[in-house]
């Protein structure tokens, strides 16, 4: 009996020990992980060996496997599994009707809609793809991104004013060779068109690092640069439930997609779930009034969230329908700690995906948080993880005066930090992911390379975002490249000014930058804020200041407040900085209804004050100092 106690005491000692390590080093997360990646590449390797590489082939199983099986939900129709396959048939000999051949790109100028889903599932089942062309873009833009494309076949779909931006340059488009097709127009022909499989030897060539689809940077910095997003990750999505990397882990679910199917987080979400099976719910776009009613009727269990998007839902007035949905997670990225616990209280959240990532699609991150510990992280790596990536993910120094890699003068290396510092993430070029550059601009590629970074014939790719990973292997986002200004001799971090005054009541939004001002070195904080319309008229300067002052070190409290009728964003829920930061305080380039206050005494007061013309006058004049 005695030794029986013993052997169970310590059968109970180990069994808690094993528990402990886990819940510490994370091994099964890591381990389900790295052996997914493995099992990925076994069946790239068999795929190319049988020239099946293409998604088609995924698609055309599910349909076979169980026809009518929901593929698609949206209010403008549904799909079963063999409606979706035979749609995309149909586009394809479309596609091939129209003389789009393998190898080919074809520009979608779309509104989320099945026919985007269809049309792109046409153009991989005859080994082309689409350039996902944004259908907000205009005259020199939409040019460059079409001609970056080389696609000569535009396919439009949506709203008015998407249609008059093609009208405006339509003689620009006619001369270069280009053909516009009105789906609205065609779609009565492609639905007509024999819905026969187009032949395997159009999908022979494909290959690992061609694409399924380009996709383009936003452009708020310049003109828009293209990628690939390579035949290979989408079938890894394609792949998703056979290797366990899905993020999708139950059966039956119901994923809603209303972020822009043109960008990379809405497309590539949305053509992953149709690859693996999941029912995909199509909405046109993010709209906070339909958001909820969408959800609730399309019995969504998942849906993807992009920047600011949450943050409007949330400041939505409380309903006792909050919690009247069957969503579970939600996943996405770009969501700020001020909202994180807020949103996933009150609209009863069990699951966070959190995932980071860029067009470039060379650093994945991803943070499945379900409680406390991983919550406000951007990603997670347990030990192995950690330990594999520890030259390949490396953070370093950088000089705060001109975006430049600190390097040693006696070495010409960089300055590698320790990660619970945290600096620009570089990720080791070759690694893991393949990083295939911008396509046609040779220039732009070359500038996201580092070479001799900390040995002779190195070479790392520039993430242009600092990020920290603390002991316990949280990934912490910290700024942009960029977004980190100097003042008054300190380094301010936008994204933390910016977490701590978006906590204060009654701010919705709060956009931290930069601001230069005559006759003085460094930038001047200043925040744009986007107020609740119903806190408006009670909102205190005084105390906001106050607030300001008490968490942030006195270099960090912004100098300026700048009053935003509107939220500042890009088309892709995004917070722009750029036009914030291009304007300034200048008098002339503020807009006349956006109010421009300053901290009065000169930076040394109790509250925020309005900023004249006068004031400007005395800044240039050197009459007025910070």
């Amino acid at each position: 009996m005695e030794l029986a106690t013993t052997a169970a005491a310590a059968a109970a000692a180990t069994t808690a020990g094993l528990a402990y390590l886990e819940a510490k080093f994370h091994f099964r997360k890591d381990l389900q992980y790295i052996c997914g990646r493995r099992k990925l590449r076994q069946m790239l390797e068999k795929a190319m060996r049988e020239k099946r590489l293409s998604p088609y082939y995924f698609i055309e199983q599910n349909a076979r496997q169980d026809p009518n099986y929901e593929a698609i939900w949206s209010r403008a129709g549904c799909y079963t599994r063999k409606e979706m396959y035979d749609r995309a048939n149909q586009y394809g000999q479309w596609f091939l009707a129209q003389g789009v051949q393998p190898g080919d790109l074809v520009a979608l100028f779309m509104i989320n809609s099945p026919d985007f889903i269809t049309a792109w599932l046409g153009l991989l089942a005859i080994g082309a793809a689409p350039a996902m062309i944004n259908f907000h873009l205009t005259s020199k833009a939409l040019l460059h991104c079409l001609s970056i494309s080389g696609a000569k076949l535009i396919l439009v779909d949506g709203p008015p004013d998407a249609h008059a931006r093609i009208a405006a340059v339509q003689s620009g488009l006619d001369a270069q060779g280009y053909r516009v097709v009105d789906l609205a127009v065609a779609r009565p022909e492609v639905y007509a068109t024999d819905a026969r499989r187009p032949g395997d030897e159009l999908r022979a060539g494909v290959k690992p690092h061609g694409p399924s689809a380009m996709f383009y940077t936003s452009g708020t910095t310049g003109l828009p640069k293209a990628c690939y997003l390579p035949i290979g990750a989408m079938f890894g999505h394609g792949a998703g439930n056979v290797t366990g990397l899905n993020p999708v882990d139950r059966p039956n679910e119901r994923y809603y997609v209303c972020m822009p199917y043109y960008h990379g987080t809405g497309g590539i979400n949305a053509m992953a779930q149709v690859l693996c099976g999941t029912t995909l719910c199509v909405a046109p776009k993010f709209s906070v009034s339909g958001f909820w009613r969408d959800i609730r009727d399309s019995r969504a269990t998942w849906f993807v969230y992009v920047g600011e998007t949450l943050r409007y839902l949330l400041a939505a007035p409380p309903s006792e329908d909050d919690k009247n949905h069957s969503v579970h997670t939600i996943y996405g990225n770009g969501l700020r700690p001020d909202v994180w616990d807020k949103f996933r209280d009150r609209f009863g959240i069990e699951r966070i995906h959190e995932f980071f990532n860029s067009t470039e699609g060379v650093f994945p991150l991803d943070n499945v948080c379900r409680g406390e510990f991983l919550q406000h992280s951007v990603g997670h790596h347990g030990l192995l993880l950690r330990y594999k990536y520890r030259n390949e993910y490396v953070p370093v120094a950088i000089d705060a005066e001109t975006g430049d890699i600190a390097r040693d003068p006696d070495t010409g290396f960089a300055y590698r930090v320790p990660y619970a510092l945290g600096g620009e993430v570089l990720v080791r070029i070759p690694g893991e992911r393949v990083f295939g550059g911008y396509v046609g601009n040779e220039a732009a590629t070359e500038k996201k390379l580092e070479r001799n970074v900390f040995a002779k014939g190195d070479c790392f790719y520039r993430t242009g975002d600092a990020l920290r990973r603390d002991d316990d292997g949280r990934w912490f986002f910290l700024d942009r490249l960029g977004d980190t200004f100097r003042w008054k001799g300190e380094n301010v971090s936008t994204a933390e000014v910016s977490e701590v005054l978006g906590k204060f009541p009654g701010v919705l939004e709060a956009n931290v930058y930069g601001v230069d001002l005559p006759g003085h070195d460094g930038k001047a904080g200043a925040v744009a804020l986007h107020l609740d319309p119903q806190q408006r008229a009670h909102f205190s300067h005084e105390a906001f200041l106050a607030h300001a002052r008490k968490h942030l070190p006195r270099y960090a409290v912004p100098v300026f407040v700048r009053h935003l009728r509107e939220a500042s964003t890009t088309h892709n829920n995004k917070q722009n900085k750029v036009p914030l930061k291009n304007e300034g305080v200048h008098p002339d380039k503020v807009a006349a209804s956006d109010e421009v206050l300053w901290i009065d005494g000169h930076g040394k007061g109790v509250t925020y004050i309005p900023f004249t013309r006068a004031d400007w006058d005395d800044l240039h004049a050197g009459k007025a100092r910070l």
